[in-house]
């Protein structure tokens, strides 16, 4: 039987005797940015997030301080940037999410669509209980006192000290803890000793997910109507954060310290591959590449908008925080290691580490302490929030433009995001129970994989350099913004960007070790057929949708290529 794709009705394409789509005839109105700012300020939320104030600048300083920009940079121009030009510049021309537009394009890597968004619903799932933790900090934050910068908490126990009043001359007792580790492990999250104890949900932290989830639906609810107002603030403020820390970091004691140890480069880090390693999962997390999000987000551009341009100030901005992070960061890590006198290295933390416990012990030592607290978390909410939500908008482009007469209507599409909500948040109260952190773990190893990532990175650049087309595309980019791009991109799709791909996906999987937590205790076999679950059923989606197009698609198998190779010619 002869496969049809269902028609669409948003379109009318016209294709030239040679297969170049040509630019719409017709567009039904499915939604555009108000202005190209609302564009510009929801990819910046979305690519700039907690990755650029807690991962990057621990990278930096772990794998050789300034040196690590050298592999940095390597893998921003031969993978960050032409697979960021390539995602915005389909979703612009096919005017379509992140499934529909691969039907278009290429019908035989449609399961590129499909497995990008797996990764999205889950990342959207687990994400969002990192908000929930940091509007716990918040609201704990309106105190007279920090309730994380004492020992005289309920939670508190025997062994708990207060190191910035303890006398250096004394000897440190045996297995101290610190008031504010305490806070995050006792009174935060109250963790089970063991994977196989779940516990009880943490009703706070339920409710401050269920407040996480109601702003992020009604930021998304409306599609881009709403989300292109939300941006304005969402995508600004943290920076006014970001500044204000900086500046206040940089006045404190220590912060000299801090800044050396930051980019004091060590040259012979070049020669380890997890060093490159690092720097190439930096990249693709903090680009938000290969996840569809960026194509939905151009999708809504108009025809003519300069896309090319958009994505090299998009991408410096990315980098560019990252970098400035790292000095507002590591300004503060200084100051508190000169306060307990102690090493940077011995306070400097990755991930929730650095969010939770390294930089709230910082800002209980400061002056005025709360007011401390309140712009670092605020920050952290603001930056993840706008990932999150843009997240889902990304989800629901994908979805609706798949079923667009389903959601001609717009309150079938708000009543489908309520349900998609309503739904995670369900799954995600397991994060929030006593034993939550090791299911968190689990969704953070393998759901958002690197390896997940570097392969639908590696089969989206065969799929444009080599069966639509490197040229194909660079004709469709000019004849939306008048020129071609410059023609090192054209040959990193085709070339460059594959070949380094391929070998940071080989390396990573000779690397690749299983999970432990706190890389000391080993999950159960379950969990581990959780975590492969999570990669898997993203990944395998690829292959299963080629295999499903090829045997339900007639002819021998070279007409089942040719048909399915050939850019889809949908009419209404």
């Amino acid at each position: 039987m002869e496969m049809h794709y269902v028609p669409e009705v948003q379109f009318k394409l016209s294709y030239s005797d040679s297969g170049v789509i040509k630019k719409p005839s017709t567009q039904k109105e499915r939604g555009q940015w108000s202005s190209k700012i609302e564009f510009l300020l929801a990819v910046a939320g979305q690519i700039i997030g907690l990755g650029n104030v807690w991962r990057f600048p621990y990278l930096c300083y772990k794998n050789g301080g300034g040196v690590f920009f050298i592999p940095y940079l390597v893998f921003l121009f031969a993978c960050g940037i032409p697979l960021f030009l390539l995602e915005i510049s389909l979703g612009q021309y096919t005017s379509q999410g992140s499934i529909t537009c691969w039907r278009r394009i290429c019908p035989l890597f449609q399961g590129l669509g499909y497995g990008s968004q797996v990764v999205v619903l889950y990342s959207s799932i687990y994400y969002i209980i990192i908000l929930a933790w940091a509007f716990f900090y918040l609201f704990s934050s309106f105190t007279s006192e920090l309730p994380w910068a004492s020992c005289s908490n309920p939670w508190n126990t025997e062994t708990c000290v207060e190191f910035d009043r303890l006398d250096k001359n004394l000897s440190m007792p045996e297995n101290v803890t610190s008031p504010v580790r305490e806070f995050w492990e006792r009174r935060v999250l109250n963790i089970t000793g063991s994977v196989y104890e779940m516990g009880n949900v943490r009703w706070e932290l339920a409710l401050c997910l269920l407040l996480a989830w109601i702003i992020c639906y009604f930021c998304v609810w409306k599609g881009v109507k709403s989300t292109g107002k939300v941006v304005y603030f969402t995508a600004t403020f943290p920076y006014v954060m970001l500044a204000i820390l900086l500046v206040r970091g940089l006045t404190l004691p220590g912060a000299a310290d801090g800044i050396i140890f930051y980019l004091y480069p060590d040259p012979s880090r070049l020669t380890d591959p997890q060093v490159w390693m690092d720097a190439g999962t930096q990249i693709f997390y903090s680009y938000a590449l290969c996840i569809g999000c960026l194509t939905a987000l151009g999708s809504y551009n108009k025809y003519n908008n300069n896309c090319y341009k958009d994505c090299v100030y998009l991408c410096l901005l990315n980098s560019g925080t990252s970098f400035v992070a790292g000095f507002a960061i590591f300004s503060v890590l200084g100051f508190m290691a000169y306060e307990q006198g102690a090493d940077i290295s011995t306070v400097a933390e990755s991930g929730p580490g650095l969010a939770f416990i390294a930089y709230p012990r910082a800002v209980s030592m400061m002056p005025v302490p709360q007011l401390w607290a309140i712009c670092f978390f605020l920050m952290i909410i603001l930056l993840g929030l706008d990932s999150e939500f843009v997240c889902l908008e990304g989800l629901m482009t994908a979805i609706t433009d798949m079923y667009p007469s389903f959601f001609l209507f717009g309150h079938r599409r708000k009543v489908f995001l309520l349900f998609i909500c309503i739904v995670s948040f369900l799954i995600g109260l397991v994060m929030v129970t006593e034993g939550g952190l090791y299911i968190f773990q689990l969704f953070d190893y393998y759901s958002c994989s690197g390896m997940a990532l570097l392969l639908f990175a590696i089969l989206q650049s065969v799929c444009i350099g080599w069966v639509y087309g490197a040229n194909r595309l660079y004709d469709n980019i000019e004849d939306m913004i008048g020129y071609r791009p410059v023609c090192l991109i054209k040959y990193c799709w085709k070339y460059i960007t594959p070949l380094v791909c391929t070998g940071t996906f080989v390396f990573s999987l000779v690397k690749f070790t299983p999970l432990k937590f706190n890389n000391t205790i080993e999950y159960p076999w379950w969990g581990y057929a959780i975590g492969w679950w999570f990669t898997l059923s993203s990944t395998l989606l690829v292959p299963l949708w080629m295999i499903y197009a090829l045997l339900t698609t007639s002819g021998s198998l070279k007409q089942r290529l040719r048909v399915l190779c050939t850019p889809s010619n949908e009419l209404p």
